[in-house]
């Protein structure tokens, strides 16, 4: 079987789907990646072929001529997502006719396959797997982004709905809008409803790679949404840090461990969260803590790192996380799961992207403590740090997660997934729902 893998270019997104094409190369599928040039040495390092798009630096792009608020989620969103969609769907379209392929796996940013899928077009069956919160309409009519619980009473439904208003009105209509530009020109339809709701339920199928007790209730879902568990990046083998010793010591002696983490992205400016946090645990010599720059030169940090903590460019989560005690994160979801899979607790403290919802879901869940800013205090981090510590709760919760995880393999219901669609041969879209063409004899 031939299987296209379509990436939005950044390491959180590529990550999950490299996962997904090696596991399908091991056992005999041709893979082809397409995502940015900049990610091909990774690609074919995996073993995998590689072709590339031109991002031009759209997903990375940061707007900084405007102070925080919709206008400026706004422009970023549109810039990152909606500004390649043509150039990702001509590629998409010039890969199809050139190497056929049997079925597109693509991120769920990767906005290119919405043309494919509203075009009325034979295309193979496309497969999304996502790589964030379940982004669908809220029956409690919160408005998604703001990292709203489950409305409580009909109270709270009528503020929400009030918030969706306004939200809708300064970030989710001109987005509908712009991408429903976008869609004429290519010379189709526009969504049948918002962009995020769209995302989830015109594919083949939608994967969320997550368990049910990790998200809010949606009443009825659309028939293509499949929950599979932790989606497991691949990772090749690597040399744990100088400092691991330590740690096997510190586990070893029942000292409780701290990982801090501003993932990958959202890690410009440290003095949001590792820098404060490192400095709010400095005093604990009880403690180990252990903080990742996700890629930038450690020497990024201000002020000198205490001495009870290490701090390393890159970490091998698979291996760490289960001698974490706590993880301290701004919210990115692949960190977020990976840590749930292991059972480690969480405080986390992030708004930017979709780190509102994920950090939402951490509090609601029970699993940890959720801030709810971009800049907490040292103060404010060193007691959520000792309460998470110190109350069973937190942990009892995040265990259960982690057996609710256990139970699930992503991967066996991923390719089995693929290779029922794949059987299916070439479908026909439009609609959103795909409509099997019958094979030739």
């Amino acid at each position: 079987m031939k299987i296209l893998i379509a990436a939005t270019p950044l390491t959180g997104h590529v990550n999950p789907l490299l996962a997904i094409g090696c596991e399908a190369a091991a056992r005999g599928d041709e893979i082809l990646v397409l995502t940015d040039a900049a990610f091909r040495p990774k690609v074919e390092t995996a073993g995998l072929r590689f072709t590339p798009y031109a991002d031009n630096g759209s997903a990375a792009f940061r707007e900084t001529g405007l102070p925080a608020g919709p206008e400026r989620y706004r422009r970023e969103f549109q810039r990152r997502f909606i500004d390649p969609m043509p150039v990702q769907a001509a590629a998409l379209r010039a890969l199809i006719a050139d190497e056929a392929p049997d079925v597109i796996v693509a991120g769920s940013m990767f906005l290119g396959v919405l043309p494919l899928l509203l075009d009325t077009a034979p295309r193979p069956p496309i497969v999304t797997a996502n790589v964030s919160f379940l982004f669908l309409d809220r029956p409690d009519h919160a408005p998604v982004g703001l990292g709203l619980p489950p409305a409580r009473d009909r109270a709270e439904r009528i503020r929400y709905a009030a918030m969706k208003a306004g939200m809708d009105a300064a970030f989710a209509n001109p987005v509908r809008a712009y991408a429903d530009g976008q869609l004429a020109r290519l010379g189709l339809p526009p969504l049948p409803a918002s962009l995020p709701h769209s995302i989830v339920v015109l594919p083949d199928l939608f994967l969320q790679p997550t368990v049910p007790g990790f998200e809010y209730d949606y009443g009825t879902l659309p028939p293509g949404v499949r929950f599979i568990g932790l989606l497991q990046p691949s990772a090749p083998p690597a040399p744990l840090p100088d400092w691991w010793p330590e740690l096997l010591r510190a586990n070893a002696a029942g000292k409780p461990v701290v990982l801090v983490t501003q993932g990958t992205l959202a890690n410009a400016d440290f003095g949001e969260l590792v820098e404060p946090a490192l400095a709010a645990l400095a005093d604990r010599d009880d403690l180990l803590v252990l903080a990742t720059t996700g890629g930038r030169p450690v020497e990024a940090l201000r002020g000198p790192v205490p001495a009870n903590a290490r701090v390393s460019v890159f970490l091998p989560f698979r291996e760490l996380l289960p001698r974490v005690s706590v993880l301290v994160t701004n919210g990115g979801y692949g960190s977020v799961s990976q840590a749930l899979a292991s059972g480690v607790p969480i405080v986390s403290a992030g708004l930017t992207e979709d780190k509102a919802e994920v950090n939402a879901r951490i509090g609601w869940s029970g699993v940890g403590l959720n801030l709810a800013t971009n800049t907490p205090s040292a103060e404010t981090l060193r007691e959520a740090v000792a309460r998470v510590l110190d109350e069973p709760g937190f942990r009892q919760r995040a265990v259960a997660l982690r057996e609710a995880f256990a139970a699930r393999d992503a991967m066996a219901g991923i390719l089995g997934a693929v290779d029922d669609l794949a059987r299916s041969g070439p479908v026909r879209g439009g609609t959103g729902a795909a409509i099997p063409l019958a094979r030739s004899a």
